[in-house]
Parts: C-alpha cells; sequence; structure tokens
C-alpha cells in the first residue's frame, strides 16, 4: 500500500516521526489489511470521511487509491454529492474540485 503525497507525507515524517512510524504499522499493515472491510470499501469509507472533515493533504492520494481499488469516478462522483447532505456542501464542492484536479477525464 502507498503512503499519502510524498510531500505532506515527508514534512509530517520528518517533524513526527513516531506518527508517521504509525501510518505504516499498523494502518497499512493491519487496518487496510482487516478482512471484514474489503480496500474497495475501505477507499469509499476513507473518501467520505476526508472529504467531509476537509482534508486536502492526504485527499489526493486516496482519490487514486480508491480508483486503484475498483471505485469508478461516477461512484466517487456519486460519494461527494451523498457527502454534501451530510457534511455540507462546502467540504462536498471542496472536495469534488480536488477530485477534479485528481482524477482528469
Amino acid at each position: 500500500m502507498s503512503t499519502p503525497d510524498p510531500s505532506t507525507f515527508d514534512l509530517a515524517h520528518s517533524f513526527t516521526p513516531g506518527m508517521a512510524a504509525l501510518v505504516a504499522d499498523p494502518l497499512y499493515s493491519d487496518v487496510w489489511t482487516d478482512p471484514a472491510l474489503s480496500p474497495r470499501d475501505r477507499s469509499l469509507a476513507t473518501v467520505a470521511v476526508l472529504a467531509a472533515l476537509y482534508r486536502p493533504d492526504e485527499l489526493p492520494e486516496h482519490l487514486r487509491r480508491a480508483i486503484s481499488n475498483g471505485v469508478t469516478r461516477d461512484e466517487i462522483a456519486a460519494l461527494l454529492t451523498h457527502v454534501a447532505f451530510y457534511a455540507g456542501f462546502p467540504a462536498a464542492i471542496s472536495a469534488s474540485a480536488i477530485a477534479a484536479r485528481t482524477l482528469p477525464g
């Protein structure tokens, strides 16, 4: 599993190496590999949460991961529309703009 955007991850790692180590283990080594949820389902949940909480540094990498985990652009668009009603339109609009830049086409 890849790590978040290198520039963001590198900055965080240099400032908080202990926290960065937790991203590798247990987050990516245990949580993302837990068979209770498929990687596709985890990607949907993660994109929804990152959009709702407006996490623009993390969202692009997780959008790309969602695509690689089998989520389509249309599903991401529908997810962000759904998020708008529960997390607010400003958060969903910002996430949609990030998605448009990250997933052109």
